[in-house]
């Protein structure tokens, strides 16, 4: 009877302190993100006063957020979106994987940690973070924006890659033999792309079976069909994330929009406990020894991150406001940099790798929401004042700028309309 009051009084203070922290971010017009890791490093390992009896609730809560902030974002897309998508913005992938996991293999190498932790930390650096940026694009407002697609694109092919890294690196840290590895590999291939083949083809179906007029029975299938997955897919040694986005693009017409409308307020408490349990796991000591490193790494990734975005929604026709959007909501680094530096810590491979790997994420999950806020607004400026401050000619005059064409003129006007999401 004691520990259930316990847990009532602590998990009780959790939520209303998490209220009054939206409400304040909310205020001041910025993504409470932030201020929830920072509430988690609070009240967690090292912290003012670590939690105890609803630490064990809390983690369970903070899978289920990652799920969720996933499935929500699955229900802004159809099928044809996705593989749409995925056909012409493979190159981005590529570019991506290029760009963010150089940067972080190169300071393992440079570390001397060897080989094998080079392999971690380019992982680490390379993910953005799903959960996060689903989070960031619902809090601005931006579901329905032309580069919104882009991200997504990108953020799938991340998500999917894990379904080959993942596996790849349990088997580096375990040691095991290459046909093991092969094993597992194939099979984690194999279940990601039967889930995906199973939304494409028999989206309707599903959608059909799920569908209800009772919001209460709506809500239970999908809630239940949604953790299903997940759990499955996770046990296969596929993502759960993967697995909930996907059953997020099966649903389609007014099962996606019913559902949607049911699901929002337990994914935004449920997201929110997500942040504070990751700040929770971070023991504020062990970040100061490695904290020059960490930000070093984080500001040429977060670059790199704005480069890729822009790249990949330049080359799908997107103005300069939303090539600029699209690199800063990529920035965010999250919760599979936090699985892949565990395997590594579990495994023994390299000390300081964890502690590296928790500030690094904690800096870019903190600044992740502010560039994907101002990182537009910032380049608008700067373009400006380039403009203002453009040289003179001879008899004092400025040099004319050229007329934008009728395409750019045509990216700019569509790209501050609302896109189309779900149709």
């Amino acid at each position: 009877m004691h520990d259930s009051s316990v847990f009532l009084i602590e998990f009780g203070a959790i939520i209303l302190g998490l209220g009054l922290l939206g409400r304040l971010a909310g205020r001041f017009q910025f993504s409470p993100i932030p201020l929830y890791l920072l509430a988690g490093l609070a009240f967690g390992e090292g912290g003012l006063y670590p939690l105890g009896t609803s630490e064990e609730f809390v983690a369970i809560g903070a899978e289920i957020g990652v799920i969720l902030l996933l499935l929500m974002l699955g229900l802004e897309y159809t099928a044809s979106d996705l593989v749409s998508n995925l056909k012409t913005q493979y190159r981005a992938g590529l570019v991506d994987a290029a760009l963010n996991a150089l940067p972080g293999a190169a300071m393992a190498l440079l570390l001397g940690w060897g080989p094998v932790a080079a392999v971690v930390l380019a992982g680490v650096t390379w993910i953005s973070s799903s959960g996060v940026i689903a989070k960031v694009l619902g809090d601005l407002g931006r579901l329905g924006n032309r580069e919104t697609p882009v991200i997504l694109s990108i953020l799938v092919l991340e998500d999917l890659s894990m379904a080959v890294y993942l596996p790849i690196i349990t088997a580096l840290l375990a040691g095991v033999g290459l046909a093991a590895g092969s094993l597992t590999l194939a099979i984690a291939l194999g279940v990601a792309g039967l889930v995906l083949l199973i939304a494409v083809r028999y989206g309707r179906h599903i959608s059909r079976f799920v569908s209800s007029d009772d919001s209460e029975k709506l809500l239970l299938v999908v809630l239940g069909l949604t953790l299903l997955v997940a759990g499955i897919a996770q046990k296969l040694q596929v993502s759960a994330a993967v697995g909930a986005f996907l059953v997020g693009i099966a649903l389609s017409g007014e099962v996606a929009e019913g559902a949607h409308h049911l699901l929002a307020p337990l994914r935004d408490l449920f997201a929110a406990v997500f942040f504070v349990f990751f700040g929770l796991h971070t023991d504020p000591a062990s970040i100061p020894p490695v904290l020059v490193p960490a930000l070093a790494l984080a500001v040429v990734t977060a670059l790199t991150k704005i480069a890729t975005g822009y790249w990949a929604a330049k080359r799908a026709g997107i103005s300069a406001k939303g090539r600029w959007r699209a690199g800063g909501t990529l920035v965010a680094r999250g919760e599979f940099s936090i699985v892949i530096a565990g395997l590594a810590v579990t495994a023994g491979i390299e000390p300081s790798l964890g502690p590296l790997a928790t500030a690094y994420v904690l800096i870019l999950v903190i600044l992740g929401p502010l560039t994907a806020r101002y990182t537009e607004p910032v380049a608008r400026r700067l373009a400006r004042r380039s403009r203002e401050t453009k040289p003179l000619l001879a008899d004092g005059s400025t040099i004319p700028l050229p007329a934008p064409s009728p395409e750019t003129e045509l990216n700019a006007t569509a790209d501050d309309q609302d896109a189309v999401g779900r149709t």
